[in-house]
């Protein structure tokens, strides 16, 4: 009782002081990584610092700002570091109806009339309060965004924290789902809380699960709703004719082929002329479109907008390589009920060291009692491997991965610091995360720490000279084949990091940003790496020469599977692309990305082909990707589990506007 009679004096506490000063807590999966301190003074003047640490990576920003009477900003101006550590260094000035802005890939003016509201591009949390405030007093909830789109707000329900009462709000228009953003009874911003990453004043830390069970309802209420409306049941049998049918197995593409789909399941393939149906069958022409089995993104981080991207994209199978073990786990189940868009998942859980550059997770182990421990937890939970991350101790990866491998997991992950990737196979590892893991083991032992932006910058200048004729890399290779070590490359994510210009969108999105949301198009910039004087040869050269290695590792005949670890979907397919442009066979990157994965995961006698007993996951295809693999952007139609869906409708309630 007096616990709770002194968090509730707090709480009133906090309430008094949040319009002049406060100071906020911010969590990463629940661990604690840095704060949020707001100051207003009595001009109006605004100040924010910002700085989180995640890994030795985070957003350090100290920003000012001055509004007007409605709320909408009039100034702004920010410094620091992004997320990468990249200088920040962005201003706004709306005077005389003319708005100006400028920040590392901007640089823009627009008339305005009437009131519009910039957001920066790297804003401190506190931001999504001032534009909840502007939203709030402005006609109809709604205020033009600068420098385009349109942003309301709605509200979401109250809850009673001690004596302060906060309030749920949804802002639409910003990203692809509704934002969500807690202010209190005074208007003042309380948190802004997910499962990844809150902001919160420090009184309300005890309230947080309270608020994010609520945020979650409202969450699941809005997904259950855009699942109800796009997913198409046949009522009965589901037959698709006249398709160009590619298998996987043998490369071969064969037209005038039907499937016969029976609830979830494929019960018959063969020709047109052959296939028999009941008279009630839906009948689903494929008009000699290209059909084939559902894409694997094999490195996916699920939050809530990553289900809908996937089957917009035709993605029916992932693996998530690291998440929350509570939310995550709620996400997965309503994705297998229906109740949420969403590929069929397998999970990969994480476990890490301790120390300043210790993941974002409650997994981290110093001991061997430790680690086993956290093995059968995921074990229990039906986890289907273990991914090991950069602080875990060395000697502890043997223990893990012979603990793992005796409980039925496959064992991956990022090489950890102190050891080279040799040693880590050596150790007992089944798969390697990031081709840039690859190319730090010829950097090893002078490259030893890989924890800090090391295992990005020192590859980007010294990726071109490991050369795939380097007795060295030969030799590497041959032993990754011997043996038999998986590669989850994600090439896309290292192509816009090395590309040294801030001003473009990520590569590979060209043709798609421009749909998307505007506040989205905003964060596919300012991705790259800040180069260095005199390395702009080395960084330039850096992502070719991974890609010849890619190729190299391929005509050893390394296993490689296909992963993002970025924006969902649309990656999948730029990563696919990259793996053509390394000189791989288009046909050969269709199979990386649909029968080898269920292979090396052993659920290949539900998923990789389309015959008769597996699962009903296909894309329908306006184009042949064998020819071209561009064409695998011009996804038609994409069934999972016999439930249809079509694309442009899933995008349309995301915000993205059609081509």
């Amino acid at each position: 009782m007096r616990l709770f009679f002194l968090f509730t004096i707090a709480v009133a506490a906090f309430s008094r002081a949040s319009a002049e000063q406060r100071t906020d807590t911010i969590l990463i999966q629940g661990i604690s990584a840095g704060n949020q301190t707001v100051q207003t003074d009595r001009a109006g003047v605004t100040r924010v610092e910002y700085s989180y640490n995640d890994r030795g990576r985070g957003d350090h920003i100290i920003a000012t700002w001055k509004l007007d009477a409605a709320g909408v900003p009039t100034q702004y101006e920010g410094k620091g570091n992004d997320y990468m550590k990249a200088p920040v260094e962005e201003k706004f000035e709306l005077k005389n109806g003319t708005a100006q802005w400028k920040n590392r890939s901007e640089k823009g003016e627009k008339s305005v009339s009437g009131e519009a509201f910039y957001f920066p591009m790297n804003a401190p949390p506190e931001f999504t309060g001032v534009l909840a405030r502007a939203l709030l007093k402005a006609p109809g909830h709604k205020l033009p965004l600068l420098p385009a789109g349109e942003a309301k707000i709605e509200e979401s329900g109250k809850i009673k924290v001690g004596k302060t009462e906060v309030t749920q709000y949804r802002i639409v228009g910003l990203f692809f789902t509704p934002q969500t953003i807690w202010l209190d009874q005074n208007g003042d911003t309380a948190a802004n809380v997910s499962s990844w990453f809150s902001t919160f004043q420090a009184p309300l830390e005890r309230a947080i699960p309270q608020l994010q069970e609520a945020q979650q309802a409202a969450d699941n209420a809005w997904s259950e709703r855009l699942a109800l409306q796009v997913a198409r049941v046949p009522k009965g049998d589901l037959l698709i004719r006249n398709a160009r049918l590619f298998d996987p197995r043998d490369l071969s593409v064969t037209a005038g082929m039907s499937v016969l789909v029976r609830g979830d399941r494929i019960i018959r393939v063969g020709p047109d002329a052959d296939l028999k149906h009941s008279a009630d069958a839906e009948i689903l022409d494929a008009q000699g479109r290209f059909l084939m089995p559902g894409l694997w993104d094999n490195h996916q981080h699920f939050s809530d907008i990553d289900g809908p991207l996937d089957l917009a994209n035709g993605v029916t199978s992932a693996r998530d390589m690291a998440n929350d073990t509570d939310s995550f786990l709620q996400r997965v189940a309503r994705f297998d009920k229906g109740t949420e868009l969403g590929p069929r998942v397998l999970k990969a859980g994480i476990i890490d060291g301790t120390g300043e550059f210790a993941g974002p997770t409650k997994m981290r182990v110093d001991t061997a009692e430790q680690a086993i421990k956290d093995v059968d937890w995921y074990a229990d939970h039906g986890y289907a491997q273990i991914k090991i991350y950069s602080s875990v101790k060395p000697e502890l990866v043997p223990i893990i991965a012979d603990h793992a491998h005796a409980r039925g997991l496959r064992v991956s992950g990022h090489v950890p610091a102190f050891m080279s990737a040799r040693q880590f196979v050596e150790a007992g590892a089944d798969e390697i995360q990031h081709i840039n893991f690859i190319e730090l083991n010829f950097l090893f032992p002078e490259v030893k720490e890989t924890r800090n932006r090391d295992r990005f910058i020192k590859v980007a200048e010294h990726a071109r000279e490991f050369t795939p004729d380097k007795p060295q890399v030969r030799e590497f290779i041959e032993f990754l084949k011997q043996h038999h070590t998986v590669l989850d490359p994600t090439m896309d994510a290292f192509e816009g990091l090395f590309c040294g210009n801030p001003n473009v969108v990520t590569p590979g999105l060209e043709d798609i940003a421009p749909r998307f949301p505007p506040q989205v198009r905003r964060q596919l910039l300012s991705g790259a790496l800040e180069v260095p004087k005199g390395k702009e040869a080395a960084y330039q050269e850096a992502f070719p020469s991974m890609l010849r290695l890619l190729k190299a590792l391929y005509d050893a005949g390394v296993t490689i599977i296909p992963g993002t670890d970025n924006l969902a979907g649309y990656m999948l397919h730029h990563e696919l692309e990259l793996y053509v442009r390394a000189g791989i066979p288009a046909g050969e990157v269709l199979r990386m990305a649909t029968l080898t994965p269920a292979l090396v995961m052993g659920v290949n006698k539900d998923r990789g082909v389309i015959a008769a007993g597996k699962l009903a996951d296909m894309v329908l295809i306006d184009g042949d990707p064998t020819q071209d693999i561009r064409n695998i952007n011009k996804i038609d139609t994409v069934i999972k589990g016999g439930k249809v869906y079509d694309p442009a409708t899933i995008e349309n309630a995301l915000g993205i506007a059609p081509p």
